[in-house]
This record gives structure tokens, sequence and C-alpha cells, in this order.
């Protein structure tokens, strides 16, 4: 089978992607490779040798900053976000296939915050906070912080997968006698497990590295995003590389295992 000749138009946009993905992935990369750094190596290239130098270094007492400290708070903030998300949005889908009063109003008052600039949403938890006497922390106020970037994304998502949820097998459940806890146990959920996984995923990373809204709202310890920008004015060697190295794996460890367990769940749906 002859196949037709590509256009000009084929290769220019073949050329803009790859120009994308190296602008993209190219500090990246930079990054990767100075991590490996000898011992007496800088931050810039040439490489003085190769040696895990650095990333044993990262396990030791550190003179300037707390690695381990930001990176279990950073963790356990984002899997707590990536709880509540899910369940806020996943009952937030739910309400809104019934119309009801006020329920544009509501819609648009819980996406707002996706318009407003992230520093200007921590400072103003951070100031309310102070004003009432409560002290910031980044399980408290960073949290409702992260929760105003997160949960705004979960709603939509869970609109667009109700929206196109066909309610014929709710309505074939409840002719088997099926009661309402049932359908939803052993019918929707099932059919949007994928989707709330994604939620999950998209939570917990908007969390993990945000930024803005953690400058005003982590209290007196740093999430990781806060230590590592602490760190580029005071840490003068590759040790910086080796952390970023670390948990751009660790995020792309978590990418890889919310995608198995979606297809893992495909599969098993579609084998019925």
């Amino acid at each position: 089978m002859n196949r037709e000749p590509r256009g000009i138009e084929f290769y220019v946009l073949a050329a803009s992607f790859i120009i994308f993905v190296l602008f993209l992935y190219g500090p990246l990369s930079a990054i990767l490779i100075l991590s490996f750094q000898g011992e007496n190596g800088g931050l810039t290239f040439p490489l003085n040798g190769l040696s895990f130098h650095w990333f044993a270094n990262l396990f030791e007492t550190q003179a300037v900053g707390d690695f381990g400290g930001s990176f279990r708070r950073s963790l356990a903030l984002g899997l707590m976000v990536m709880a509540v998300t899910v369940a806020v949005s996943l009952l937030a889908g739910l309400a809104f296939r019934r119309k009801f009063r006020g329920a544009s109003a509501l819609f648009y008052l819980s996406v707002a915050s996706l318009v407003i600039p992230s520093i200007v949403i921590s400072l103003g938890i951070g100031v309310v906070f102070q004003r009432v006497g409560w002290q910031p922390r980044w399980y408290t106020s960073a949290l409702g912080a992260h929760l105003t970037w997160t949960l705004p994304f979960g709603v939509l998502i869970m609109f667009a997968v109700f929206n196109r949820f066909p309610p014929e097998y709710e309505e074939a459940a409840r002719d088997l006698g099926a009661d309402s806890w049932q359908t939803f146990r052993h019918v929707v959920l099932p059919m949007i497990l994928p989707s709330l996984i994604g939620v999950g995923l998209f939570g917990f990373t908007l969390s993990y590295d945000e930024f803005a809204r953690s400058l005003m709202t982590a209290g007196t310890f740093n999430t990781l995003p806060l230590e590592i920008y602490g760190m580029t004015t005071n840490v003068t060697t590759p040790v910086l590389y080796a952390l970023g190295t670390v948990t751009t794996v660790f995020s792309l460890l978590v990418i890889t295992a919310t995608l198995a367990v979606i297809l893992f769940v495909g599969r098993r749906r579609a084998r019925g």
C-alpha cells in the first residue's frame, strides 16, 4: 500500500515539536547531568569526575537546609490535598448532576480562585490567620491554600466525566433491585475510577510543587519548593542538583505507578 507523501506542514510541525521538547527538557537534563559531579565538582560544566557523592550528601546533616523534613512535609501535604480533592470533587460532580437553586453561582464561586493570582491568595490566608491569632502551619493554612488551586481543577474534571456518563447503566441497576448506594458502588464508581485516580494524581502533583500559595501559609517549616528556593541563595554545591534529580525521579515514579493502576483498572473493566 502506497503512502501519500508528507507535505511541508508535517516537517514544520515536527521541527516545532522537537524544539519545544528541547526547550522543555533541556534545562532538566543539565541538572540531571550536573548532579553526578565529582566530589570536587562545582555548579557548572565541565564535569569534574563522576560520582554519587552529592546524592549521599543529601542524607547527611546539612549546614543549610532540611531536605528530609521538607520532603516529608510536602509528601504529607500532597497526600492530604489529594484525598480532600478526590472526595470533594466526586461529591460536587454527583451534586451538580441535578439542577438546584444557586448552582451557577456556586460553580463560578468554586472556580474563581483560578483567576486570582496565587500570591494574593497566599497573602490573604496568611493575614487572616494572623488576625485571628492562629499560627500559619503547612497542615492548616497551607492545606487550605493548596485546595483553592486543586479543587477547581478536580471539580471541572468530574463535571466533564459526569456530563458524558450514560445514565442507562444506573437505570438498569435500579430495575434489577439495587438501591442508591449499591448502584453507586457497583456501577458508577467502577466506571469513573480511572478519572478519580487522575484527579488524585493531578491534585497531588499540583500541591507537591506549589510555591506561591505556600509562601505565606507554610509557617516556620518549609515545604520542599520553599526549601529549594531558599537553598538557591545559600547552597553552592551540586547537592542542590541532586535534590532536584531525586524529586524529579520521585514525581515520575508516582506518575508511572498511577498510570499502571489506571491501565490495570481499565483492563479489569474491559474484561467485565
